[in-house]
């Protein structure tokens, strides 16, 4: 069922919502045996969530076939004294449990933690949700865009509606959102981990709001220590490096764009060297002075007609002979067709499709998981192992 073998002999039962499914499909990936389980005749809402369906139009999201694959799916109604009852015996049987709707959940079903340790005391509970145990937003309702915006993370637009595309007032990719699932499969193999050598189960939590916080250090950790800190030399008041342009995007000769990385000395003089301008690098981008806005702008506007005089490709080519730093710049349509992209096992392929693989490689296995489950489609199989 999942993609690698390195968690063989792990069992995890997952009650996950959405996002929080994540942290199990983490876990499947490595080879963990999930054991997902849904409410009968509904199931989780990820299955059905995205504007594209496939396989048809009521056929399910990517975000479920990512998520969800290698997992096994069992209905169970947890409000019913059966469901509850079973619940019970999978959980005795697993090494850890992902609880990922609102908090608490489980406790109101009086599933929770306190009956969940006192029949395995090895067991580890993983608690994932939106905002958190505790706090005013405890009970908040709560979206994947919304983590960011309340971490200072995404920048929203309110002059008017969001464009064609766009939701929630603005177009950046919900990153607390996708990464709570790595961060609660982190927390989940520590304390397995543990389990497994002192016989002690663990309670541990994470929210996506936390995850928001915790995400970018040099903006929170910098802002909770502003009277604390001190302007570092060599840098320019508004927070650049004086030599600014060498990090910087610029426009190529195919309409396309360039990441230029190469502000360390080693990286510019072979850059100038290649491309016949030395003059460049007599231009002072080290020191800070009334001057050094005015230099770095002259390298910039230099540094701008060079690169529109090559190709994307031809800019990463010389960037690879000359060891340059930086790299094409790639729409989603664009990355498919990347000589890079392509080389490498960044898809697989199932029931005619593809997909993302894993961003983690096992040498010498191949990542090959299960398809994501259909609602229920291994109660039979599950519950006849518990008898």
């Amino acid at each position: 069922m999942s993609g690698y073998s390195l968690l063989e002999g792990v069992r995890i039962v997952e009650v996950a919502q959405l996002a929080p499914s994540s942290v199990g499909g983490h876990l499947a990936d490595l080879g963990a045996d999930v054991i997902k389980i849904e409410t009968p005749g509904r199931g989780e809402g990820v299955r059905h969530a995205g504007a594209r369906a496939v396989g048809g139009p009521d056929g399910p999201g990517f975000m479920h076939l990512r998520w969800n694959r290698g997992k096994r799916s069992v209905e169970l109604d947890l409000r019913t004294e059966e469901g509850a009852a079973t619940f019970l015996q999978l959980a005795a049987t697993a090494d850890a449990v992902v609880e990922g709707t609102r908090h608490g959940y489980l406790d109101r079903l009086g599933l929770g933690w306190e009956r969940l340790r006192a029949q395995r005391p090895s067991t580890v509970l993983c608690e994932v949700s939106g905002t958190g145990a505790d706090g005013p937003y405890r009970d908040l309702a709560t979206g994947g865009m919304w983590f960011d915006a309340y971490a200072g993370l995404r920048t929203v637009d309110t002059r008017q509606p969001s464009p064609p595309g766009v939701m929630g007032g603005s177009g950046e990719t919900p990153q607390a959102m996708y990464a709570v699932g790595a961060y609660g499969a982190m927390a989940v193999l520590a304390a397995v981990l543990r389990a497994r050598s002192t016989g002690d189960g663990t309670r541990v939590q994470v929210s996506s709001a936390d995850v928001a916080i915790a995400w970018m250090p040099d903006r929170i950790d910098a802002a909770l220590n502003a009277d604390r800190t001190h302007a570092r030399p060599g840098w320019t008041p508004d927070g650049r490096l004086p030599d600014w342009p060498l990090l910087d995007a610029y426009a190529t000769a195919d309409g396309g764009a360039i990441v230029f990385g190469s502000h360390t000395p080693k990286f510019w003089q072979a850059f100038c060297g290649a491309v016949g301008r030395p003059d460049l690098l007599e231009v002072d981008l080290t020191s800070v002075d009334e001057g050094s806005e005015d230099r770095a702008r002259h390298v910039w506007r230099e540094l701008d007609a060079l690169f529109r005089t090559r190709t994307r490709a031809e800019w990463t080519e010389l960037f690879l002979a000359h060891d340059i730093a930086g790299g094409p710049v790639n729409t989603v349509a664009e990355l498919l067709e990347d000589p890079h992209f392509t080389a490498r096992a960044t898809t697989y392929e199932q029931d005619g499709h593809r997909f993302a693989a894993s961003p983690v490689r096992v040498v010498g296995q191949e990542f090959a998981p299960g398809r994501a489950p259909d609602l229920g489609a291994h109660t039979e199989e599950v519950l006849s192992e518990l008898r």
